[in-house]
C-alpha cells in the first residue's frame, strides 16, 4: 500500500502487522486544515485495503493529538454552501470510515484533542489517553451544533446524561475523567501512552483476524443502529454555518475572550 499522497499523515511499522499513523502538523498543535480534514477521512479505506496492515495506531507529533479546526478554514467556509457541503461529506466520512474498517483501530491520545482529531480518537475501537491531555468536543464554544462523531459516539460510551452534559457545555475534560466516566478505554502517564497502544496492537495483531474484526463488526452495529441520529446532528452543525454566531464563536476564540452570541442577545 503506497501512503505517499498523505501530506500530514506519517505512517511507520512499528511490528509486524501494525501501523502507526501519526497526524503531523505539530507547529500547529496538529489542528486540521482542509487537507488534514480529508486526510482523517479517507486515510481508513487505505488502511482497510492494507494487507500488510492487521491493526492500526492513531497519535499526533508533539505535545498535542490534534488541536481542532484551523480557525481559518472555519471563517472561510461561512456560508459558503459548496465548501459546506465537501466539509459535511468528509466528516461523515470520517466516522463511517473508521466504523467500517474491518481492522481494530487504536488511538494514543497523547495530548489536547478537539474536533476532527477528536471524531479520530474517539472513533477509534480502543483508547488510550494521557493523564494530563484534555479533550473537549468544543462545536459549542464555536457556536454551532455538536455534529461530528459527538452525537452518535459519546452516549454509547459514557451515557447520556454525561453527553449531555459535557456537550452543551463544551467543558474540557482530562485524560483521568474521561476514562471514569467510560469516554475511553484507558488512562496512563503521558510517557505510557503510545507505548501501551502499541502493545495492545502488537497483541491483538497476533490474535485471531477474523473473530477480531467480526467482533468489532457486531460492536459497531450499535453504531450503525445510531445513524440517522449522526446524519441529523451532522446536518444541523452545517446548517448553523448559515448563520452569525459562528463568526462570533471563531473570533472570540482567536482573541481568547467569552463570545457574545447573536442568537443569545435577541439577534
Amino acid at each position: 500500500m503506497d501512503y505517499d499522497e498523505y501530506e500530514y499523515l506519517t505512517f511507520e511499522r512499528p511490528s509486524d502487522g501494525v501501523l502507526l499513523i501519526t497526524i503531523n502538523r505539530p507547529e500547529r498543535l496538529n489542528a486540521t486544515n482542509k487537507r488534514l480534514h480529508w486526510e482523517l477521512g479517507n486515510v481508513w479505506l487505505d488502511v482497510d485495503a492494507d494487507d500488510a496492515t492487521r491493526i492500526a495506531v492513531i497519535t499526533g507529533a508533539g505535545k498535542a493529538f490534534s488541536a481542532g479546526g484551523d480557525l481559518d478554514m472555519v471563517v472561510d467556509q461561512v456560508k459558503d454552501f459548496k465548501q459546506i457541503a465537501a466539509i459535511a461529506k468528509e466528516a461523515a466520512d470520517l466516522v463511517y470510515n473508521i466504523a467500517n474498517c474491518q481492522k481494530v483501530v487504536i488511538s494514543a491520545i497523547n495530548g489536547v484533542a478537539v474536533g476532527a482529531g477528536l471524531a479520530a480518537a474517539l472513533m477509534a475501537d480502543i483508547s488510550v489517553i494521557a493523564e494530563d491531555a484534555r479533550l473537549t468536543d468544543g462545536h459549542l464554544r464555536l457556536g454551532v451544533g455538536a455534529g461530528d462523531h459527538a452525537a452518535i459516539i459519546w452516549p454509547i460510551l459514557c451515557g447520556m446524561a454525561k453527553a449531555k452534559y459535557y456537550l452543551l457545555t463544551a467543558e474540557f475534560i482530562d485524560g483521568k475523567e474521561a476514562e471514569r466516566i467510560g469516554l475511553v478505554s484507558l488512562c496512563r502517564p503521558v510517557a505510557e501512552v503510545l507505548p501501551t497502544a502499541l502493545s495492545v496492537a502488537a497483541k491483538l495483531a497476533a490474535g485471531p483476524q477474523h473473530a477480531l474484526r467480526w467482533t468489532k463488526r457486531s460492536l459497531n452495529l450499535w453504531i450503525r443502529d445510531a445513524s440517522p441520529i449522526f446524519e441529523a446532528s451532522l446536518a444541523y452543525e452545517m446548517l448553523n454555518f448559515f448563520d452569525d454566531d459562528v463568526l462570533e464563536g471563531a473570533t472570540a476564540i482567536k482573541e481568547k475572550r467569552a463570545p457574545k452570541f447573536p442568537s443569545a442577545s435577541g439577534g
